[in-house]
């Protein structure tokens, strides 16, 4: 099968972009012969060990008619963005141009029996506007919703063309209900196929002494995240009992906010910033507790990758990690109450003391399990952590490539 993969921002550094390298990835494996059309800042070139370069067009930002950084999904990238609502009418013009132009010349070159876009957006639109004969299936990632619900203004320009997608691929049972809801898609469309995580990276091994526990943060510095939430919080323990490594980057005044928390007296944290998947796995098989404090989530892949790992999680009560947890029934996830938020991932000012003491209830009552408990028995959990390995999700989302060839666009 000849695929031809599309991401509006870099094909690496985030959730999503980890998701199309490792679909790739599979795809390989499976004989599949794969092409790329990709956003990315000119003159950084992401590094992709799957696929052949000849086969992938970029769409440059910084220069030209995109001379701004890459627009990112999320409002907080990690690395310098433009936000969707900071374009104005001739940015968005510009935006969809280029795409369409690169698009275009991918088809032509590579000549597809299938797309595979990523996010519910303005990219995936214009390729069904494009392309209405070629089957179009397409992954949500969340951020995407999010992106439907902060900015009104462009949902019908992403409902003209989003609305006649093939198929559309889903992280969760919650996530495909509110795709169905907001772009009034049929729900026998719309596949639930979960995200994955490395089983090559990712893996057990014995714990270190916790004197002092180790935790573990992976993801944006920002506020969605709920990192400066977890960061006031571990002020409430005991320093010598606790060591948090701190993964991620992030721009702005978010970022510089929880960097300066990080830089508090009396708090034990290590800065990494931006790391390789395999330091960060590193890092997670020496971690007892991984937290995951976000305010938003599609399906935290991350929460995978540290139960593998043999660490105890500690999550906001989402949907996606409610639907992880429902999967992998263990007592090792803790899950604390999500707090009132002003918008999808602001919290109501008079509400962020609840959410930080549910925090470091959470973590407390973890480390002190972990001191009992270093290294956990994760034997019981393998077969439905193997319904999350890349190679599940491939071959699930194979089925729906095979389903949309046998069936025409919607009209």
């Amino acid at each position: 099968m000849r695929i031809l993969h599309l991401i509006s921002q870099r094909p690496d550094s985030t959730g999503s972009g980890i998701y199309i390298q490792e679909m790739i990835n599979a795809s390989v494996r499976n004989t599949h012969t794969n092409a790329l059309v990709a956003g990315i800042q000119t003159g950084s070139y992401p590094s992709l060990t799957s696929i052949d370069a000849n086969n992938c067009i970029f769409i440059e930002f910084g220069n030209g008619a995109l001379n701004m950084p890459i627009v990112g999904m999320s409002d907080v990238m990690p690395y310098a963005s433009t936000r969707f609502c900071d374009l104005s009418p001739d940015d968005i013009a510009y935006y969809e141009n280029s795409f369409a132009e690169k698009i275009s010349k991918a088809v032509s070159l590579f000549q597809p029996e299938i797309i595979h876009s990523h996010h519910l957006w303005l990219m995936s639109s214009l390729t069904a506007r494009v392309f209405p004969h070629i089957p179009i299936v397409t992954t949500c990632h969340g951020s995407d919703l999010r992106q439907f619900h902060n900015c009104p203004h462009l949902r019908k320009r992403v409902l003209s063309g989003c609305r006649h997608l093939t198929e559309i691929l889903a992280l969760s049972e919650a996530q495909k209900e509110e795709i169905a809801k907001c772009y009034t898609f049929p729900t026998n469309r719309i596949t639930v196929v979960g995200g994955g995580y490395n089983t090559k990276l990712f893996f057990q091994e014995k714990k270190p002494s916790p004197q002092p526990v180790r935790l573990l943060y992976a993801g944006k510095l920002s506020k969605a995240k709920g990192v400066p939430w977890l960061l006031k919080a571990i002020t409430t323990m005991d320093q010598s009992s606790y060591h948090l490594d701190l993964v991620g980057s992030g721009a702005g005044e978010e970022y510089n906010h929880c960097l300066h928390l990080a830089g508090q007296k009396g708090i034990s944290v290590a800065v990494h910033g931006a790391i390789p998947q395999v330091k960060l796995a590193s890092l997670m098989r020496k971690a007892h507790i991984m937290v995951l404090p976000s305010l938003f989530e599609g399906l935290p892949l991350i929460m995978l990758e540290a139960l593998a790992s043999g660490c105890r999680v500690i999550a906001s009560k989402l949907p996606g990690t409610q639907e992880i947890a429902s999967i992998i029934n263990t007592e090792y996830i803790t899950l604390i109450p999500l707090p009132e938020r002003d918008n999808v991932d602001e919290i109501k000012p008079e509400d962020e003391v609840h959410f930080t003491r549910n925090l470091s209830q959470a973590l407390h009552s973890s480390t002190q399990a972990a001191r009992l408990e270093s290294d956990l028995n994760i034997t019981l959990l393998r077969q439905q952590l193997d319904h999350f390995s890349w190679d599940q999700v491939f071959a699930r989302t194979e089925a729906v490539y095979n389903k949309a060839l046998r069936r025409a666009p919607l009209q």
